[in-house]
C-alpha cells in the first residue's frame, strides 16, 4: 500500500517512539505528574486517531475534492506569512506565559489550567483572563490581519458543501464522545441536574474562546493553506497542523521547564498528547475545506465541554 511508503508516515511513527522513550526513561527523573499515565494514555489515543482519520475519508469521498493550497498566496508571499504567525504565536506563548506568572496565575497557554489532565486550583478571574487572552491574541488580531487581505473562501470559513459537513460534524463528535466518556473520564455524568444546566453552557462558552476559536483561526485558517502550498504534501501538512497546534500548549500548567529531563519529558508528552488530535482537525478542513468543521465536530463540545464541564463547575462552585 501507498500509506506504508510514505516517509512522513514513518518520521511521525519514529517520533512516536523517541517520545515514548523520553517519557518513561526519564519520568523518575522529571518531576512531571503522571508522566507514564499521560503518555500511555496519549498513545492509546493515537489509534482512536488513526480510526477517525479513517472515518472522515469515508465520509468525505465522494465530495469534490478541495484544493487548500490554492488559497494560499504564491510561495514567496505564503512563506513569509508563514515565518510571521509562527513568530507571533510564540511571541503570544512567551507574554501569555509571563503575564500568567505575573498575575500570580498559572502560565497562560492553549488550555486552561487543570483542563484534561491535573487539578490545578484556578480561580475565575484566571478564567476569563485565560479566554480573553487567548481570543483576542490568537484568534481576533490575526482574524483581523488576515480578513483584510484574503476572502472567506480563502481563509476556509466558508462552507462548499453544508450537508456533507453536517454529516461530517455528527458522526465524528458522537464518536470522539464516546471515546472521551469511556476513556478518559465520565465525570460529567454524574454531575446534579442544576450543575449540568449551569455548568455546560459555562464551559462550551469559555472553551469556546479561549481554546476552539483562537485554534480554528490561527492553525487551520491561516497556516493549513500555507502548510498545504509550501510543502505541496497531503501528509507533511497533515503533520505540520498537528505539530503545531502540539507546541501551542508549550506553558501547559502541567510542565516542567527547569531542568533537561523535566523539558524533554514534558515536550515528549506535548507531542504524544497533542499531535494526533492536531492531525484529525487537519485531515477535517483538509477534506471539507472548512475549518469550523474541527471546532463542531473534534474541540468545542468533545472534548472540552464533556470533560471539562466538571472542572468549571468547581472553578464557578456552581451548586
Amino acid at each position: 500500500m501507498s500509506l506504508f511508503k510514505s516517509k512522513t508516515l514513518w518520521i511521525v511513527l519514529g517520533a512516536v517512539v523517541v517520545a515514548n522513550l523520553a517519557v518513561f526513561t526519564l519520568a523518575d527523573k522529571a518531576g512531571v505528574t503522571d508522566a507514564a499515565t499521560m503518555a500511555a494514555s496519549a498513545d492509546a489515543n493515537l489509534v482512536v486517531v488513526a480510526l477517525l482519520i479513517g472515518v472522515i475519508w469515508l465520509l468525505t469521498r465522494k465530495r469534490a475534492g478541495v484544493d487548500l493550497g490554492a488559497r494560499a498566496p504564491q510561495r514567496r508571499i505564503a512563506g513569509r506569512e508563514v515565518a510571521g504567525v509562527l513568530g507571533y504565536a510564540a511571541a503570544g506563548q512567551l507574554v501569555g506565559a509571563g503575564l500568567g506568572r505575573l498575575l500570580g496565575e498559572h502560565p497562560i497557554s492553549f488550555h486552561l489550567a487543570g483542563t484534561l489532565y491535573g487539578h490545578q486550583h484556578v480561580t475565575p478571574y484566571e478564567a476569563y483572563v485565560w479566554a480573553g487572552y487567548n481570543f483576542v491574541v490568537y484568534a481576533l488580531l490575526p482574524w483581523l490581519y488576515f480578513r483584510q487581505r484574503y476572502t472567506a473562501e480563502q481563509l476556509s470559513l466558508r462552507s462548499s458543501n453544508r450537508r456533507n459537513d453536517l454529516l461530517v460534524i455528527l458522526v465524528v463528535m458522537v464518536l470522539e464522545s464516546l471515546n472521551e466518556l469511556g476513556g478518559l473520564s465520565d465525570a460529567v455524568l454524574h454531575l446534579s441536574p442544576s450543575q449540568l444546566v449551569k455548568g455546560v453552557p459555562t464551559a462550551f462558552g469559555l472553551y469556546f474562546l479561549g481554546s476552539a476559536l483562537p485554534t480554528m483561526v490561527l492553525v487551520y485558517s491561516i497556516l493549513l493553506p500555507r502548510y498545504r502550498a509550501l510543502t505541496r504534501s497531503v501528509p507533511a501538512t497533515v503533520v505540520l497542523g498537528g505539530l503545531t497546534y502540539a507546541l501551542l500548549h508549550f506553558f501547559e500548567a502541567w510542565t516542567v521547564l527547569s531542568s533537561p529531563a523535566g523539558a524533554a519529558v514534558s515536550i515528549g508528552l506535548l507531542l504524544l498528547q497533542y499531535t494526533g488530535p492536531g492531525m484529525v482537525k487537519s485531515v477535517l478542513t483538509l477534506r471539507t475545506g472548512n475549518a469550523w468543521v474541527h471546532v463542531w465536530a473534534y474541540h468545542a463540545v468533545a472534548p472540552h465541554t464533556l470533560v471539562d464541564t466538571p472542572h468549571v463547575v468547581q472553578i464557578f462552585n456552581i451548586k
